[in-house]
């Protein structure tokens, strides 16, 4: 394939099966950028043969232009460094790989200079999604999804014409704590708590899936994605994760995208759109499936979904107080500092002291975003 991509947040989960895909499909990576993990980031680097690469901090980028001496490649660092992977000139698409509302600018940047954006930084959606998708169509630019439950979504729509969308089925596989209750969950460890039945995934997503705080950022996300109600997208739990999502269609018929649980799946599928290529790795075998389990969600234990639900319904600046207090809330948790269940406590708290931001630009957003940690740290001390 002649595409080019960009990714920011190569040495994570997401960032590490895109170069997976990358060696599968023939793409050529031309900018790339990374947090910490220098040593994984030089051995990419040396791989793939970037323009352009930046890290977080200066001191690290300094240490990896100094180990690239031999090599022709421009090291940055910092915002700067990522808004320059995400508007590297010769790319085509930027994949957006990193964790957490650091991927709002740089999403921004990637759209104002017309590139498509595969999308797997759901925070950008939740916290600017009226921004984004606003930019998105003034440029033309597509935004196609690599989360494994929005890339299914996605590939159910297509072929439907002028038909309309009765709802969206969103699926979770209900994490390691299915069939908990409050009471269960008072003293969980770090580590059960990272011990996901189905996925590998980076930390901070596999709390969130815990938490089930991921399924109702997934659903905000739907909410801009498809352009749907919040009223229209119904949570279900599918703990095999065989179904990723579904659609219902006006006339009642369902059209559900299956398959084994492999990320690598929607990333090369927003990669190659709208072509499919041969995809290594294991297959669904509909001769070993005695049934689908289908279960409806504990909301009254998961608080993620309605205090998400409820900040969707809100609306303005309250999103993006959800997504940073439960950032700082999944920080504290995995840093022993409070249990499992005060990561709901944190995120009711930030929401019942916010003051409402009913249109924020981008410039409020980040203002909320640092308010918000502002405000726990004050009340918690964390």
């Amino acid at each position: 394939m002649a595409k080019k991509i960009a990714i920011i947040g190569s040495t994570g989960s997401i960032g590490t099966q895109t170069l997976d895909v990358v060696r599968n499909t023939g793409l050529t990576v031309t900018a790339m950028s990374c947090g910490h993990n220098i040593d994984l980031f030089e051995k990419q680097i040396r791989e793939f043969h970037p323009l352009l690469v930046a890290m977080a901090e200066e001191k690290d980028a300094i240490d990896l232009k100094a180990r690239l001496a031999d090599m022709d490649v421009k090291v940055l660092h910092g915002m700067e460094g990522l808004i320059a992977v995400a508007q590297e000139e010769s790319c085509d698409t930027v994949v957006t790989a990193i964790v957490g509302m650091i991927g709002v600018e740089p999403t921004l940047a990637a759209i104002e200079a017309g590139k498509d954006i595969a999308l797997a930084n759901k925070e950008t959606l939740v916290t600017a999604g009226h921004l984004v998708m606003k930019a998105a169509r003034e440029k033309g630019v597509q935004i196609l999804p690599v989360d494994s439950e929005h890339s299914a979504i996605f590939q159910s729509l297509q072929g439907r014409a002028d038909s309309k969308i009765s709802k969206i089925l969103l699926t979770a596989s209900g994490g390691p704590f299915r069939g908990k209750t409050r009471a269960d969950l008072e003293n969980v460890t770090v580590e059960q708590a990272l011990a996901h039945p189905n996925w590998s995934m980076g930390a901070k997503i596999t709390i969130d899936s815990a938490s089930m705080v991921n399924k109702g950022l997934e659903m905000i996300e739907a909410h801009w994605l498809f352009d749907v109600s919040m009223d229209q997208i119904q949570v279900i739990i599918q703990p095999q994760s065989i179904i990723h999502s579904a659609v219902e269609y006006e006339d009642g018929g369902v059209i559900a995208q299956l398959g084994a649980p492999d990320m690598k799946l929607p990333i090369q599928y927003a990669l190659t759109y709208p072509n499919r290529f041969p995809l290594p790795g294991e297959r669904l075998d509909f001769t070993k499936i005695s049934s689908i389990q289908i279960e409806t969600p504990d909301k009254e234990t998961f608080l993620g979904l309605p205090l998400a639900e409820k900040a969707s319904s809100i609306g303005g600046s309250m999103p993006t107080v959800l997504n940073e207090a439960n950032e700082h809330a999944v920080a504290a948790f995995l840093a022993g500092k409070i249990r499992f269940l005060e990561i709901y406590d944190m995120i009711q708290y930030a929401m019942d002291q916010h003051k409402l931001i009913a249109h924020p630009g981008l410039s409020e957003i980040l203002e909320t975003r640092d308010w918000t940690d502002e405000i726990l740290l004050s009340h918690y001390g964390i």
